[in-house]
């Protein structure tokens, strides 16, 4: 608690930490040596015997008042957690799409499937498989040869295709 007095010489308001009260301080705007006052009791400040009381001989009306209206700050010790002010960073991208749940998954396209009367449309299917999975999320793409049997002239014949191993 603060012990709350004005110098006997030039009037300035002091405030200084009940702990010092008894000892002897120059005061910073005169000079002079002080005698730091006893507090009177706990709320009350040195020198005035009420918040209300009429102020001392040799005070001004504004000093008194002034100490008067000297607000204190508390603190009520609660048990809660305290909040964080700081919110913390999102993860970039990067880290977000490595953790999350997306499991590893294969697409073969081979080209016979692509084939519609007469039109090769392989390149526009692989094409539009990577849009729809996202380049960011290819992981491998392999070229394949194989070879199948062609039912209208039980030959067999070789062909290629691409195995797609993504994220998804």
């Amino acid at each position: 608690m603060d012990v709350i007095f004005n110098c006997p010489k030039c009037d300035q308001e002091l405030a200084v930490d009940s702990t010092g009260a008894g000892t002897q301080i120059a005061c910073p705007s005169c000079g002079e040596t002080i005698v730091i006052p006893e507090p009177s009791m706990p709320g009350a400040r040195a020198g005035n015997d009420h918040a209300t009381a009429a102020p001392r001989p040799g005070a001004s009306a504004i000093n008194s008042s002034a100490a008067a209206k000297v607000e204190l700050h508390l603190r009520v010790p609660s048990n809660k957690a305290p909040e964080s002010l700081i919110a913390k960073p999102l993860a970039p991208l990067e880290v977000a799409a490595k953790e999350s749940d997306k499991k590893l998954r294969v697409k073969t396209i081979r080209h016979t499937d692509c084939v519609e009367v007469g039109h090769d449309k392989f390149d526009e299917i692989v094409s539009s498989f990577i849009g729809k999975v996202g380049e960011a999320n290819i992981v491998n793409m392999t070229p394949l040869n194989y070879s199948h049997l062609d039912i209208g002239s039980q030959k067999l014949l070789t062909d290629f295709g691409v195995m797609i191993v993504y994220r998804g």
